[in-house]
């Protein structure tokens, strides 16, 4: 598609006030193609051979990836995951192809996430009791089956153990390794001459994946109000606004963008705003593997400020 751009006459008149940036990370701040969706199709084939020796590799398409996060619910990466075995094992009970079960699954998907999933198969009378219970995906993230094949091969071996304090079943190369950071030093200086020390991040990574990920640039960042989702209980995943507020009131913005990729990010912020904070949102397209259908989201969806790239901010902002 043809580069687009688009800032609504809102954002133009509020780019003066604007006091503190804050940022998503995935498809933000870092390209992750490579990485978190890369560790999406390998889990899942990770699970089918285990649980039920069914052979599956890349059945996670653009379209279909695309689809969970159009629908709100599904910012974490094993939510995704967890959409898509359920669909797997529903195709195997129901004899529907999953090719055309799952387009029925993303049209009931909805920002309630994987509940929606879950009241989807119940209305089609397809039992999933037994696979839900075993993937347990609201357990603990250091307990739930799901989330530890996911980080077992998102982390890689070594950083696994050193996470979490156990021994990966996989010792292929860690898939975070593969992550390509978007922010430079060029852009990171312009960032610090307009907002000073209020920059921080609301993301649904954990610390320890952001810190290595981003190290070159923690000291520009403030980590001490900023919030990591992954390390905190299921209940705070995006779009709750509790954590885009708490890093709003710790950083003691008074008007603030945060810059997000997905309809979580950008639902949060709507959140934000009817509790009463001066927030607004702009939405990353670039990074996605549909980046027509991801602006045609955002343009649906009246989002006000539209970019690329995070490296469109100095020209969008008039940084210098």
């Amino acid at each position: 598609m043809t580069k687009e751009f688009f800032i609504s006459d809102e954002i133009i008149q509020k780019i003066q006030k604007f006091d503190s940036i804050i940022f998503d990370c995935d498809g933000v701040l870092v390209d992750i193609r490579k990485s978190y969706d890369n560790a999406i199709n390998k889990t899942i084939s990770a699970i089918m051979i285990e649980l039920f020796g069914d052979k599956v590799s890349d059945v996670v398409t653009s379209k279909i990836h695309f689809g969970l996060k159009a629908a709100g619910g599904f910012n974490d990466e094993v939510a995704v995951v967890y959409a898509v075995v359920m669909t797997l094992v529903a195709s195997k009970k129901s004899k529907i192809q999953f090719e055309n079960l799952i387009i029925d699954v993303i049209n009931n998907a909805n920002e309630s996430g994987i509940n929606s999933i879950d009241d989807y198969f119940i209305s089609q009378n397809i039992d999933l009791t037994e696979i839900k219970s075993k993937l347990d995906y609201n357990n603990s993230r250091k307990v739930s089956y799901i989330h530890k094949i996911f980080n077992q091969l998102f982390y890689g071996s070594s950083l696994y153990e050193e996470i979490f304090n156990e021994k990966s079943q996989f010792f292929e190369k860690p898939l975070i390794d593969m992550d390509d950071v978007v922010l430079d030093d060029a852009l990171m200086l312009k960032l610090k001459n307009r907002f000073g020390k209020k920059i921080s991040t609301v993301t649904g990574r954990g610390q320890f994946a952001f810190s290595y990920s981003m190290k070159n640039f923690l000291n520009h960042i403030d980590m001490k109000h900023s919030v990591f989702l992954e390390d905190l209980s299921l209940d705070m995943a995006k779009p709750n606004p509790e954590s885009l507020i708490e890093s709003i009131s710790g950083i003691e913005s008074k008007c603030s963008l945060y810059i997000g990729d997905s309809m979580e990010d950008l639902l949060m912020v709507e959140k934000c705003k009817e509790c009463g904070y001066d927030v607004s949102f702009c939405g990353i397209y670039g990074s996605s593997d549909e980046p027509k259908l991801k602006y045609e989201l955002f343009r649906k969806n009246n989002a006000s400020f539209i970019l690329e790239s995070i490296q469109e901010l100095p020209k969008a902002l008039n940084l210098v």
